[in-house]
């Protein structure tokens, strides 16, 4: 990905090394045109500012759509915007749906001990029960302390 200025201003954003080639016909540039030669006719590499720091519950990150000169490179920047109420609403509902099919899954994996010719072991009992309460637990879907599965007898 690559950005066409003039006078350190954006021409055109994104730009190709097929459109640099198209646009300079008469020059023969070798197969793997080096940055200090695609510098010498305004053209840069662009890459991706530092993203800053941010709580990804209430607020999301925002890509910059065209690059800015940042510290001798051109990057897309990253900025924090605040979710709304209703996007913070269906974040967590979908991340809780995912949770819980993790969750589950895992209590799929254990069906097998809870056959009624089987007798379940005091530990899978408990184990299966954190799992259901996985939901229950502070700071759910977003902080989850996944209980740990006893050896099967």
């Amino acid at each position: 990905m690559f950005v066409k200025t003039a006078n350190n201003e954006v021409e055109q954003y994104p730009y190709s090394i097929e459109q640099f080639r198209a646009d300079n016909p008469t020059i023969s540039f070798p197969a793997d045109i080096s940055n200090d030669t695609l510098a010498a006719h305004g053209v840069y590499p662009v890459g991706y500012g530092v993203a800053p720091d941010y709580d990804p519950v209430t607020q999301k990150l925002i890509t910059s759509s065209q690059p800015s000169l940042v510290d001798g490179k051109w990057v897309l920047t990253k900025s924090v915007v605040d979710k709304t109420a209703e996007q913070i609403s269906n974040d967590t509902a979908t991340k809780a749906l995912q949770i819980r099919d993790i969750r589950n899954g895992r209590l799929a994996q254990t069906d097998w001990c809870a056959g009624t010719d089987l007798t379940m072991s005091a530990e899978m009992a408990a184990y299966r029960q954190a799992l259901r309460d996985v939901p229950a637990q502070e700071g759910f879907p977003y902080a989850v302390v996944w209980p740990t599965a006893p050896n099967p007898e």
